[in-house]
C-alpha cells in the first residue's frame, strides 16, 4: 500500500510549528510547570474513540493539552538536575533520526547511521584522551552505560578465575566484590542490582565525596577473589572527582577491573584547564557518561566505553542466521550495548561534535564551570548563605542555616518561577542544589536567578521576623 506523503507533511508541519512556539516561549515563561499530572490526566484520558483521527489534529491536541504541564528544562535558568539543553544541530539531527527510522544495531543494514556513530565514537575517544581502539556504544543513558561497563567487568574478573559466565551463569560462581565510594550515585547500585552483584562495599570518602586511596587499598586487602572497583568523575552534589589514576593503579595491583562513572564529569577531560582533575583517566578499563548532560544533546543518549572490545562483545554479542553480522569491521552496535533494536542515538552526538569542533567543546565545558563559579562568588557574599562544596566543576550545594529555613527558601524560590533549583540532602543536612548544565545559560540568566534567590530569602526573612 502506498502512503500519500502529504499525510506526513501535514502532521510534521504542525509539529514543527508547535516546536518553534515552544522554543520561543522558553525564556519568557515560568520555568516550572503550571499544572500537575493529576490535573492533566483527565485531559489525556477518556474512552478511546472507535475510529482514526487526522494526524495533524492529534498533534495539535497533544500540544494544547501538554503546554501547561511542560517544565522549561531547555531554559538557561533551569538548574534543577544535571540536565543539559539541546544544541540546535543535535535537535535537528534527532528529528532526522526519527524520520529516517533506521534500526542502528547492524552496520550492514544501516551503514549511514553506523558510520556516523563510529565517527562520533572515535572523536569522543580523542577528545577525552581515552585509549584508541576502545569500543564505544550508545545507550539509553548513564545508568545503562554503567551497566555495560560493569557487565564487561563482571565477565572479565570471572574469566580470570576460570569461571565461564556465559555457559554456567552466576549460580555457584565465585562472589564478585564490588568496591565503590560511599558517596556514589544510585545508578551504580541500580546497575549492580541488574547484574546480580548485590550491594557493593562502600569505601570511605573525604568531605567532598572523593574516594580515599588509602581506604581503597585497605578495603581491597581485606578480601580476595574477583573484584571490580567503581570510581566517580563528578560527584552528584559537590562535582568532585575521585583521584582516578592513583585509585586505578591501586585497584589493578589487586587484579580489579576499574570502571569510571562519569555521567557528567567525564567531559572535564576534554578541557585543558580541567583535565588535571582526571589525571590517569586512561588507565581505567571502562567509562560511562551521558551525552544529554554536559554535551547537550537530546535524551536517550548515554555513552559506554570499554577498553577491551573482546570482553564487551563476549557479553552482548550475538550471531544468528538472520542477522547481518559485521565479521571484519569494527563490530556491530548490538555487540556493544544490551539492545537488538535501537534508534540511531549516536547521530545527534556526531552532529553536536561536528557543529562545535574541538574548541567549541572546550568552550562549552569551560563555560558551564565559569557560570557555576560565578554563582559561587555571588552566593558567598549573601548574608546567611553558605556554599558547602568546593566548586571545581558545575555543582553547588547551598545552605541557608537550618534545614527548615533551607527548605522554606527553596519552596519560595520555586514558586517565584524565574529559576528552578532542586532541594536535596548532602553531608547530613538539607541543601539547595544548583546544577549548571545548559549551553544557553549566560550572565543574565545567572543574575536573574540570583535575584530570584534574593527575593526568596527576603520573603522568608520578612515572614519570620
Amino acid at each position: 500500500m502506498s502512503v500519500d506523503p502529504r499525510v506526513f507533511r501535514s502532521a510534521l508541519d504542525r509539529a514543527h510549528a508547535h516546536a518553534l512556539t515552544w522554543l520561543d516561549s522558553v525564556e519568557s515563561r515560568p520555568v516550572g510547570p503550571r499544572a500537575d499530572a493529576d490535573e492533566l490526566l483527565p485531559l489525556f484520558s477518556g474512552p478511546l474513540q472507535d475510529g482514526p483521527l487526522d494526524a495533524a489534529d492529534v498533534v495539535d491536541e497533544l500540544a494544547r493539552i501538554s503546554e501547561p504541564g511542560l517544565m522549561s528544562m531547555p531554559s538557561g535558568r533551569f538548574f534543577g538536575w544535571v540536565i543539559g539543553g539541546t544544541l540546535p544541530s543535535a535537535m535537528a539531527a534527532d528529528w532526522l533520526v526519527s524520520a529516517w527510522d533506521q534500526n542502528a544495531a547492524m552496520r550492514g543494514a544501516t551503514p549511514a547511521v553506523a558510520a556516523a556513530e563510529e565517527a562520533a565514537g572515535a572523536w569522543l575517544l580523542e577528545l577525552l584522551g581515552l585509549p584508541r581502539g576502545s569500543d564505544v556504544g550508545f545507550t539509553t543513558g548513564a545508568t545503562a552505560s554503567n551497566f555495560v561497563g560493569l557487565a564487561a567487568g563482571r565477565q572479565y574478573v570471572l574469566n580470570a578465575v576460570g569461571w565461564d559466565l556465559a555457559k554456567d551463569g552466576l549460580t555457584g560462581a565465585p562472589r564478585v566484590r564490588v568496591l565503590v565510594g560511599a558517596d556514589r550515585h544510585a545508578s551504580v547500585d541500580l546497575a549492580l542490582k541488574y547484574l546480580g552483584l548485590g550491594t557493593p562495599v562502600s569505601v570511605d570518602v573525604d568531605d567532598q565525596g572523593r574516594i580515599i586511596p588509602a581506604a581503597l587499598a585497605s578495603t581491597l586487602a581485606q578480601g580476595s577473589g574477583p573484584v571490580i572497583v567503581c570510581l566517580q568523575a563528578g560527584n552528584l552534589h559537590s562535582g568532585a572527582f575521585d583521584p582516578v589514576g592513583e585509585a586505578a593503579d591501586i585497584a589493578h595491583e589487586h587484579g580489579a577491573w576499574v570502571h569510571l562513572d562519569g555521567a557528567f564529569g567525564l567531559w572535564a577531560a576534554a578541557s585543558p584547564s580541567l583535565r588535571h582533575h582526571l589525571a590517569g583517566l586512561e588507565r581505567c578499563d571502562s567509562w560511562a557518561t551521558d551525552a544529554h548532560k554536559t554535551l547537550n544533546v537530546p535524551y536517550d543518549c548515554g555513552v559506554a566505553i570499554v577498553a577491551h572490545p573482546e570482553v564487551v562483545r563476549s557479553v552482548f554479542g550475538v550471531h544468528t542466521s538472520y542477522l547481518l553480522n559485521d565479521e571484519k569491521g569494527p563490530g556491530d552496535a548490538l555487540e556493544k550495548v544490551p539492545e537488538f533494536s535501537r534508534r540511531a542515538r549516536g547521530v545527534p552526538v556526531w552532529a553536536a561534535l561536528r557543529s562545535l569542533g574541538r574548541s567549541g567543546v572546550i568552550d562549552l565545558v569551560d563555560g558551564l564551570v565559569a557560570n557555576a563559579q560565578s554563582f559561587a562568588v555571588a552566593l558567598a557574599k549573601m548574608p546567611g548563605v553558605k556554599v558547602l562544596n568546593d566548586v571545581v566543576f558545575t555543582q553547588l550545594c547551598i545552605s541557608f542555616g537550618s534545614d527548615e529555613r533551607t527548605h522554606s527558601i527553596t519552596k519560595r524560590l520555586l514558586a517565584d518561577g524565574v529559576t528552578w533549583m532542586s532541594g536535596s540532602r548532602w553531608a547530613g543536612r538539607d541543601i539547595l542544589r544548583i546544577s549548571v548544565s545548559n549551553w544557553t545559560t549566560d550572565d543574565a540568566d545567572v543574575a536573574d536567578s540570583l535575584a530570584a534567590l534574593q527575593r526568596a530569602i527576603s520573603a522568608e526573612d520578612a515572614a519570620t521576623t
